[in-house]
């Protein structure tokens, strides 16, 4: 039976809520499917892969110095060389990097390897120290690359301009079922008050881990500079700066108008119980929480770096700008508060037409085509 291997740093936050699809498609083509990651669910029993044959759980660190990834190299190795897959597909940045390096010498006996890059470290605007790290890193790990995925167009242009992948492939991003947020009902009022929200609240929202690329605090300081308590913000994420964002937030004396709602499986009803969605993220590969408030119809406020560019255009389906903007944000959440209906159902529409091209149908499509070439 042929094998597949899927390599990622983390099976909660990566392989289960990126893959599912892909792993699926290979088991009813005939696969035996194989996953190595790390377990990182709390309660380890809770790691049950659908689609999945063999589950291996290695200690993937996620910076690049980490002590354990030496050893999660020589056992990944060992992994590929004993199962002689016919693909090795490799995701994450130390997911990609290590499981390359793992699969050079099953390479040179006719496995293939893939890598997605779900966004590299460097773009326009990166730190230099990004680029003269990451950069040169990504371009020798290419050699070793049969097919590079990538999810952006800045990424696409810069890999086919400059690494040495036998191909590169772009792909709009791992695939969003667009149906399930188009389609959620509500009662919005009802969800306003389960989250301790005024009826007559504008709502901005924002999902992302509570960290500095995500950015947070440039829309708690954007509300502080609004001065207006009937706009409400709410974050759904958890993470190492939870709290510096409540201390930013007592601060600011904004307590009463920014929510703090942690992890949340009701995302699609949050969407639809809020007015617009705000992205000030740093860095960001082809969002999924951008895309799943854009399935959902909200105008959207987000930072004009590269994978947002991809999806919103400014003045469309919402707003673009610089990371660092208070003032930018601060205007343009105003903006979109205080315009009319209409114009937010203008943004709805738009955000809607756009999203379809990265359905997950569309995207495992394509996916498929790629694998079927092999």
């Amino acid at each position: 039976m042929k094998k597949v291997l899927f390599v990622a740093t983390v099976v909660k936050l990566h392989i289960m809520v990126f893959h599912l699809p892909y792993l699926e498609w290979f088991k009813k083509n005939g696969y035996e499917v194989h996953v190595v990651a790390r377990n990182d669910y709390e309660n380890k029993d809770e790691c049950k892969i659908p689609f999945c044959d063999k589950f291996y759980d290695l200690p993937f660190g996620r910076l690049p110095f980490n002590k354990n990834n030496v050893h999660v190299q020589r056992e990944l190795k060992k992994i590929i060389d004993g199962n002689k897959y016919e693909l090795v597909h490799c995701h994450t940045p130390m997911g990609g990097a290590i499981g390359r390096l793992a699969a050079r010498e099953a390479r040179k006996n006719g496995t293939k390897v893939f890598y997605t890059a779900h966004g590299f470290h460097f773009f326009k605007g990166a730190p230099i120290k990004n680029w003269l790290f990451y950069y040169p890193i990504e371009k020798w790990l290419s050699k070793y690359t049969d097919v590079l995925i990538t999810i952006n167009n800045e990424d696409y242009q810069k890999a086919k301009k400059s690494f040495k992948a036998e191909r590169v492939e772009y792909i709009p991003g791992v695939g969003l079922n667009t149906k399930k947020f188009a389609s959620v009902k509500i009662d919005k009022l009802a969800k306003r008050k389960e989250l301790s929200l005024p009826e007559d609240a504008f709502v901005v929202f924002s999902v992302g881990e509570l960290n500095k690329n995500k950015n947070h605090e440039i829309i708690i300081k954007a509300l502080a500079e609004l001065n207006n308590s009937k706009i409400h913000y709410i974050i759904c994420g958890q993470g190492p700066l939870e709290n510096y964002l409540k201390n930013l937030i007592k601060e600011m004396g904004l307590e009463k108008q920014i929510h703090l709602l942690g992890f949340r499986r009701d995302i699609a009803e949050i969407c639809k119980a809020s007015d617009m969605f705000a992205f000030p993220s740093l860095r960001e590969g082809l969002s999924v929480a951008l895309m799943e408030a854009m399935g959902a119809g909200l105008p959207i406020v987000c930072s004009n770096t590269r994978g947002n560019t991809d999806l919103i255009e400014d003045g469309k389906g919402g707003y673009l700008v610089e990371p660092d903007d208070v003032e930018g944000f601060a205007y343009n959440i105003n903006r979109i508060a205080n315009s009319t209906l209409l114009l937010r159902e203008k943004m709805s529409i738009e955000n809607h037409s756009t999203i379809k091209q990265f359905d997950i149908n569309n995207v495992l499509l394509k996916m498929i085509n790629i694998y079927n070439e092999i």
